[in-house]
């Protein structure tokens, strides 16, 4: 009986990443559109998809606080991103903290991450423990070889964007998740959060 509570704890925790953990350097807009994959699931099983990310991992994190308003200002941080699976299943956890001495800030944030077998996408859920929130709609989407996108549609400063998550430059012992919104329907892109990750 013990176990259930812990595993819908665990998925409330997924959907705060998102926005309170989405702060980071990263280049200019850029003219990239959704890929087609995102239209049509793949046959391809990804269930182990994010086995790679098991484990504990130090994390470097650079986000640009103002979006979409053409600054060029990031701040940067340091800490960990600590991964692990849930119930023997293909569902993932991660609890993620990172801190800025220069400008006195800190970021904690929780993921939940789950595969469905029929759609072949996965279903990324940012959860604050703290608040006992889980942001909806989760970021779904999935691999093709060694990229993975992640789409969904939020409303920031109360306009209606596009996000996207791309998991980049994977290897045992490095890799980096990149997010960016589209104030245009996926014409343009302004990446707002780089987290580059190293073993």
């Amino acid at each position: 009986m013990k176990s259930f509570p812990i595993f819908c704890l665990a998925v409330l925790q997924l959907s705060w990443l998102s926005v309170n953990a989405q702060e980071s350097p990263a280049p200019a807009a850029s003219t990239s559109k959704p890929s087609p994959a995102l239209a049509q699931a793949s046959e391809h099983d990804g269930a182990h998809d994010f086995d790679f990310l098991i484990g504990d991992w130090k994390a470097h994190v650079r986000r640009l606080p103002d979006r979409l308003v053409g600054s060029t200002t990031w701040v940067e941080y340091d800490g960990i991103s600590n991964h692990k699976k849930l119930l023997d299943s293909n569902a993932n956890f991660e609890q993620f903290e990172v801190d800025s001495p220069k400008a006195h800030l800190h970021i904690k944030a929780q993921t939940l991450r789950m595969y469905n077998p029929e759609s072949h996408q996965w279903s990324i859920y940012l959860v604050d423990l703290d608040n006992g929130t889980i942001e909806l709609p989760p970021v779904i989407g999935q691999f093709t070889g060694n990229r993975g996108e992640f789409y969904n549609q939020q409303a920031w400063k109360g306009r209606a964007v596009l996000v996207r998550y791309l998991w980049l430059n994977i290897s045992p012992k490095s890799a980096r998740m990149e997010q960016s919104f589209s104030p245009d329907g996926g014409k343009t892109w302004e990446t707002n959060w780089i987290c580059e990750l190293r073993r």
